[in-house]
């Protein structure tokens, strides 16, 4: 009855009985007691882990869902494609998805006091952080679509001389008008920021220095897997009519990897503030 009605039954492997071992929740296949902390904390970086990659890929679907309503409430041409949003989800998010199951754990996972029962995967903190991560990829891709957009205009288009960039583009009519340049800085911008981000949410707490870039060797294959398919998806010509991709320049590319930076740097800066919070 006692190991009923404890929050974890425990019973031990060797000397316990099968009755007692048919009953417990945790059997202790040593008889050790030490074994204990180490099954809870694998527990913990178990449940870690699955918050993760939670948080990672909703946080990326919302923002591509958001990514599309707010330009077509704009009135802007789509700035990702149905095979473009079909690559994100299998190739670019599926990978490092994939290698955060191998994280270790935060280094003070087991001084981080226990969650009660009732808490949901989704708690305020994560709902926190899908909401700035939300706003930071919609706001990094649009950016990064728009630019792409100003520069490459239809023939003979040109923006007046003292006109915002920002409305005349919103106002500009796009019917007719070949956009794949400013689509491919769009995909290539989002592409980047979650391959980013996959090293910033590998902890939920801790910052990523003190975590360690390469501390998880399977996230470098993950990221190198994602970016090199990426760069030929944008360079290789037979693959650019099915991916509708086109060529960018080193300029082009220099600004998509400076605004995938920053949802990254927007998940920094509000894993601190939680930290601050103590949440």
């Amino acid at each position: 009855p006692a190991i009923k009605r404890a929050d974890i039954g425990i019973a031990m492997g060797i000397t316990g009985t099968d009755v007692a071992k048919g009953t417990a929740d945790m059997v202790l296949t040593d008889d050790n007691y030490v074994s204990i902390v180490a099954a809870v904390e694998q527990g913990r970086v178990i449940y870690s882990n699955i918050r993760k990659f939670v948080f990672f890929l909703l946080s990326s679907n919302i923002a591509e869902i958001m990514i599309i309503f707010l330009a077509i409430v704009a009135g802007l041409p789509a700035p990702l494609t149905a095979i473009q949003i079909l690559w994100l989800n299998l190739v670019t998010d599926g990978a490092p998805a994939l290698a955060l199951a191998m994280e270790k754990g935060d280094p003070d996972i087991m001084e981080q006091k226990p969650r009660t029962k009732n808490e949901p995967i989704v708690n305020r903190s994560m709902g926190i952080g899908i909401i700035v991560q939300t706003f930071a990829q919609t706001g990094a891709v649009l950016t990064a679509f728009i630019i792409g957009l100003s520069w490459h205009l239809e023939a003979g288009a040109s923006i007046p001389e003292g006109t915002n960039v920002l409305s005349y583009v919103l106002n500009h009519d796009w019917r007719g008008v070949d956009v794949q340049i400013a689509e491919t800085m769009a995909f290539a911008t989002l592409s980047l920021a979650e391959l980013f981000r996959a090293y910033t949410v590998r902890s939920e707490r801790a910052s990523l220095l003190r975590v360690g870039i390469f501390s998880n060797r399977t996230m470098q294959y993950a990221f190198g897997f994602s970016a090199i398919l990426l760069i030929l998806v944008c360079s290789v010509p037979f693959l650019q009519p099915i991916f509708n991709t086109n060529f960018l320049t080193l300029t082009e590319w220099g600004l998509v990897v400076g605004l995938a930076l920053i949802p990254a740097i927007a998940e920094e800066i509000t894993k601190f503030f939680l930290r601050k919070a103590n949440m």
